[in-house]
């Protein structure tokens, strides 16, 4: 889809990469980064038009955690608040239209993860087919090797590639090179990461009045692969490639993208994702490490758009291309393209 009215990110904060938070809860995780992109516009919540947060009850282990993550926003005076259960990209999505029908010109999206608290490879199994494979309880680590044996089988890559791609996102020890589950090592997986992440959104003038360099939401779209994963091509994301041409990543009259942030946990993954949607030599992928540098589950790919929104906003950049998935071997995946104003 591509935007009827100028929606632009003005602000963005995350949890610092790495971290592990132990006994804090979802409000204590969730209220440095409001505070955060909320003190950089000098908006206050009850100033904001909407809320929406994105998260995971499995995680946390109880039903509706979202609501008690509600008291880092503060619901009085009363707000209008929305909330997904999945990663915070698809709640930006759903600011977004809801700026987009002109019910509101400021947006607050949210999302968190604690991924410290459990089993994550074993929760994500809740994500598969119930009928066939959520009985096995294959987990997330084994599956994405399944999607490594396949692209390395097709030749579309090899383990030099994979060992190269991880040793960019972060610096690599000897641990690094033990075996995951093959042919993944510990470097190709994402660390244990908990944290938070936030952005405003916000429409128009009022864009430019709270931000000095917005960057502006040209197009965004999301689309998903089969449920079941023997009809699909492992070695290929056409969902990807689709939603990116949707938000206009391949606009033949816009300037070249000079950024992407991709939400890959693996770097099999990453390397996939390179070819499906099409990037370059030209093109800075993942600057900020990526999800193989830190991985808040649920909140990933919300920072995937807030990372590629900094490049653009502090002028690293003219036009960016931000991604987000969820589900098992890139079942689902969220395209945007993000512009500066020209200099």
């Amino acid at each position: 889809m591509s935007a009827a009215r100028d929606i632009a990110v003005v602000a963005y904060a995350r949890t610092a990469p790495g971290t592990v938070t132990g006994d804090l809860s979802e409000v204590e995780m969730v209220l440095p980064v409001l505070r955060e992109v909320l003190g950089a516009t000098g908006l206050t919540t009850d100033r904001v038009g909407f809320v929406c947060s994105g998260s995971c009850d499995y995680l946390a282990g109880r039903a509706f955690s979202f609501t008690m993550a509600l008291d880092g926003v503060g619901a009085w005076p009363p707000i209008a608040e929305s909330h997904v259960e999945t990663d915070g990209a698809w709640a930006l999505y759903e600011a977004w239209v809801k700026l987009l029908t002109g019910a509101a010109d400021t947006a607050l999206v949210y999302a968190w993860g604690k991924p410290s608290a459990g089993d994550l490879p074993e929760v994500l199994t809740r994500q598969l087919d119930p009928y066939y494979l959520a009985p096995l309880w294959p987990d997330s680590v084994s599956l994405a090797a399944l999607q490594a044996r396949a692209l390395l089988d097709a030749g579309v890559t090899d383990e030099r590639e994979l060992a190269a791609t991880a040793r960019r996102a972060r610096v690599g020890g000897p641990e690094a090179a033990e075996p995951a589950v093959l042919p993944l090592r510990r470097g190709d997986c994402p660390p244990v990461t908990d944290g938070a992440a936030a952005v405003l959104l916000a429409a128009g003038d009022t864009a430019r009045m709270l931000c000095e360099r917005p960057a502006w939401i040209r197009g965004i779209d999301h689309r998903t692969e089969p449920h079941a994963l023997g009809v699909r091509d492992l070695t290929d994301a056409p969902s990807a490639r689709l939603a990116a041409e949707r938000a206009g990543a391949y606009d033949p009259a816009a300037a070249p993208l000079e950024v992407a942030e991709l939400h890959a946990p693996f770097s099999s993954q990453e390397v996939l994702l390179r070819r499906a949607l099409r990037l370059g030599e030209g093109v800075c992928v993942n600057p900020s490490g990526g999800a193989l540098a830190a991985d808040p589950v649920m909140a990933t790919g919300l920072i995937r758009i807030g990372e590629a929104a900094e490049r653009v906003r502090h002028g690293g950049a003219r036009r960016a291309l931000a991604h987000a998935t969820s589900g098992p071997c890139l079942q689902q995946n969220l395209v945007a393209v993000l512009e500066g104003d020209p200099s």
